[in-house]
């Protein structure tokens, strides 16, 4: 009796398991996002806007700061970008790009006595490249455009907002104008880079941490607009070629030429006298005197209106031969 149960449980169970699978179907687990029918992965992201420098010169009418208040708003300067966007997760996606800014700052700029006097200023071309980690705030809705539960038809795309944060690199190039032209900065050893008694020379290209928020509005299943606020951090300290102090600068001017003992030391000797002002020319400002300040590495940050293109999702199927 037993031996006839089991024969017959034997032949009914792998009947039952082929009459439930149909050959070249499979069956997953429901999920919104890994459902690729309405869903794309990749978009292309264009962006375009403004950018601003945090540092040692110019800014507000204080000493020097990487703080946002700090800004100097007519030093904004143009800012681009170029990436992709890979959303792995219903509210996380990462995003790999190439950053344009144009960076400036000047001394005359602001009325505090001791960068004003100092009279420094340059420009510096940053191109960056880097890569982010996205968290979304809020996700991507779809839906009747009404709002009609279970409505077919038109769709609904709403916005999306997120926040960032990721590591980067950067080339950068200091100069400052010299006679009617711009003059790299860097070989001049404006503060005795390489020269004996000197710091070595910087590097150029240089670490940092992008991070920041963002926001974008989905116009159809293809196309969003938004806005990028992003800020870096750096790990260095010359984006605006100050950082220590004074260097000789009259060993400057034997080593590197009048060029590079002019732009080391600019300054409008008039400080008052509380506040040690007793330099007659260039040459007899005192060697390490406080020219900029180490401790407080540069940073810059820029605000761009995006563009973002969905790449459609192909669906993949087998090849029947």
């Amino acid at each position: 009796m037993h031996k006839k149960l089991l024969l017959t449980l034997l032949l009914v169970i792998p009947l039952m398991a082929s009459a439930q699978y149909r050959p070249g179907k499979r069956y997953k687990r429901a999920n919104n996002f890994t459902n690729h029918k309405n869903k794309a992965r990749k978009e292309y992201v264009f962006g375009l806007g403004a950018s601003n420098f945090l540092g040692e010169l110019g800014g507000a009418n204080q000493v020097g700061t990487n703080f946002v208040k700090d800004l100097e708003f007519s030093m904004t300067r143009p800012s681009a970008a170029i990436g992709m966007r890979y959303k792995f997760a219903k509210r996380f996606a990462v995003k790999g790009g190439f950053y344009y800014q144009l960076l400036s700052g000047a001394d005359r700029l602001t009325k505090e006595p001791f960068r004003n006097n100092r009279n420094l200023s340059f420009r510096s071309h940053v191109f960056e490249v880097s890569g982010q980690l996205e968290l979304f705030i809020t996700k991507e809705q779809q839906g009747h455009r009404y709002k009609i539960k279970n409505a077919k038809g038109m769709k609904n795309y709403d916005y999306q907002a997120y926040m960032f944060v990721g590591i980067g690199a950067f080339y950068f190039n200091p100069q400052a104008l010299y006679n009617g032209s711009w003059v790299s900065l860097q070989p001049l050893s404006t503060e005795g880079q390489g020269l004996p008694d000197g710091p070595k020379k910087y590097s150029r290209i240089a670490i940092c941490i992008p991070y920041g928020i963002g926001a974008k509005y989905n116009l159809n299943k293809d196309w969003a607009v938004g806005l990028e606020i992003g800020v870096r951090k750096t790990f260095t300290d010359y984006i605006d070629d100050v950082s220590t102090v004074y260097y000789d600068n009259a060993k400057i001017r034997e080593a590197k030429g009048n060029m590079a003992a002019d732009l080391a030391d600019p300054s409008l000797l008039n400080y008052p006298a509380e506040l040690g002002g007793t330099a007659v020319n260039a040459d007899q400002t005192a060697a390490l005197q406080q020219r900029g300040d180490p401790k407080d590495k540069d940073a810059y940050m820029f605000l761009n209106v995006t563009v973002s293109y969905k790449v459609p999702y192909k669906r993949r199927t087998r090849s029947k031969f």
